[in-house]
């Protein structure tokens, strides 16, 4: 990942001197860290406040209420786990954190839901069924109020900062439906391969 940010900025100063825009470079050099600090700023707060949320809504037993409404829809996509595991907790409020749009605020839980599938998992060096169906619902990007890129949008003075919800919602749906389906398909095959094997 540093290679390829490396590479973009490269990519950037080459092009900015061929087109000849050094003035432009030179101002967001200036510019660009009080504009990065702003916009911590304005996020912040809400990933703060999300997470101390979350943190009182498991002390208080609402995030075990909320993966056992969520269970039969855990357990078309999480098969193997135990309806009462304790990662599913944690996915629960990975997944309800990510589709309120607060998608840095989700990381410590979606962490947590790991670490717990990991003590489970028999071989620590292959990622699980679960493990591999998790980081494919968090790369899908589950959202359907997009707050963080909200929040954005009114920081640079958009005159409508929630057009983007149809749109936002529509993705969400199509890219993780399209994982989902692609993971349950290449698990099929990778089964499958391992049968045949067996034999």
């Amino acid at each position: 990942m540093n290679k390829l940010w490396g590479l973009f900025i490269i990519v950037g100063v080459l092009f900015s001197l061929v087109s000849g825009n050094t003035n432009l470079l030179s101002e967001e050099i200036v510019s660009g860290p009080k504009t990065i600090l702003d916009l911590f700023l304005s996020m912040f707060p809400l990933m703060v406040l999300w997470s101390g949320i979350m943190n009182i809504a498991k002390d208080a037993g609402l995030l075990e209420k909320l993966a056992h409404l969520m269970r039969p829809f855990f357990r078309l996509i999480f098969p193997d786990l135990d309806p009462d595991d304790e990662a599913l907790g944690y996915i629960a409020s990975n997944i309800t954190i990510n589709m309120l749009g607060i998608h840095n605020a989700s990381t410590p839980f979606g962490l947590k839901a790991m670490k717990c599938l990991q003590e489970k998992n028999p071989d620590k060096k292959v990622a699980t069924r679960s493990m591999i169906t998790f980081l494919v619902l968090n790369t899908g990007g589950v959202t359907l109020i997009a707050t963080d890129i909200i929040a954005v949008r009114s920081l640079y003075g958009s005159p409508n900062p929630t057009f983007i919800l149809l749109s936002t919602i529509l993705a969400t749906f199509i890219s993780t439906s399209f994982g989902l389906l692609m993971d349950r398909l290449l698990y099929e095959r990778s089964k499958r391969r391992e049968s045949r094997h067996l034999k």
